[in-house]
């Protein structure tokens, strides 16, 4: 009994923490998503599951959920492979390869808010340096519509994540590059296997759980996606390039729909939770339990 007092003692500050600050938000989002209600006074329009069903027929909504669908894929398709091109690339012996680890990571230690800000500069219609580039490549077609066309936008928005979020990815993937035992490369070199047989064949399987993890974190990032986007086109033009966070900040602290709102945030919550469950499942268990089978033939 005095040990498990102990332990309840040790863990009562964060478990109150975490009652507070997200099982109670989640709890309050739950019931506000069954009213009508505007943010202030009482909650007495009750409409059951109305809200929820309403996001179905919404084209708003539908949209946000195409748009998190566009940047998950181009993320695991183009962001991801990139950014463990250039992780195995710096994990050459290569001269300066220090400073180019530290300036590919550096824009992810910028914030959000200063990346956007920066970039809405770049692609400034007329003035920005984009537009300078498109021109003496020949691409006037794109001048100062990086922003403000619909099918430019998303693209536009991409290449910043990538920008923003590539040299964390790139610094996971050197970390798992150097956790792969050498001996195990020589191994395979030695029996014939050339550059491209031991990445594939020795490298990519060994890199599984660190290339998971990754994912994981790019699609999470992806479908909760909200300060960058807010800042550089607040979702427009004509919502193409609206997220879901964002209509749950339109909706909840402009519109005042807070019953609509919380509908929409149990959804995200839900997406989320639901894809969270499904990694540690089918993915995460099955790294954890490969260690520990490794670590006990030890």
């Amino acid at each position: 009994m005095r040990s498990w007092a102990s332990v309840a003692w040790f863990l009562a500050p964060a478990l109150v923490l975490f009652l507070v600050f997200v099982l109670a938000p989640i709890a309050v989002a739950v019931y506000t998503g069954f009213f009508t209600w505007g943010g202030a006074g009482p909650m007495d329009d009750f409409v059951g599951f109305r809200n929820y069903a309403k996001l179905f027929d919404d084209r708003v909504f539908l949209g946000d959920l195409g748009h998190g669908l566009y940047l998950i894929t181009l993320s695991l398709t183009v962001q991801l492979p990139f950014a463990l091109f250039t992780a195995v690339l710096l994990n050459q012996r290569l001269r300066g390869r220090a400073v180019y680890r530290m300036l590919f990571f550096a824009p992810y230690v910028l914030s959000e808010v200063v990346t956007a800000v920066l970039f809405s500069m770049i692609f400034l219609p007329g003035d920005g340096m984009a537009d300078h580039l498109a021109g003496a490549l020949g691409l006037e077609g794109l001048q100062g519509r990086w922003l403000a066309d619909p099918t430019t936008v998303l693209p536009t928005l991409f290449v910043v994540m990538t920008w923003k979020y590539f040299g964390f990815h790139m610094m996971l993937f050197l970390a798992g590059l150097q956790g792969i035992p050498g001996e195990i490369l020589e191994a395979a070199a030695i029996d014939g296997a050339g550059a491209w047989h031991r990445f594939r064949h020795v490298t990519l399987p060994l890199l599984g759980p660190t290339i998971r993890i990754s994912a994981f974190l790019s699609v999470i990032g992806a479908v909760q996606l909200f300060d960058l986007v807010w800042v550089m086109t607040a979702g427009g033009p004509n919502h193409s390039s609206e997220t879901m966070a964002i209509s749950i900040f339109q909706f909840g602290f402009k519109r005042y729909q807070v019953g609509y709102a919380s509908a929409l945030s149990v959804v995200l919550f839900l997406i989320s939770l639901i894809f969270s469950l499904f990694y540690q499942r089918y993915a995460l268990r099955r790294d954890l339990s490969g260690a520990v089978t490794s670590g006990g033939g030890r």
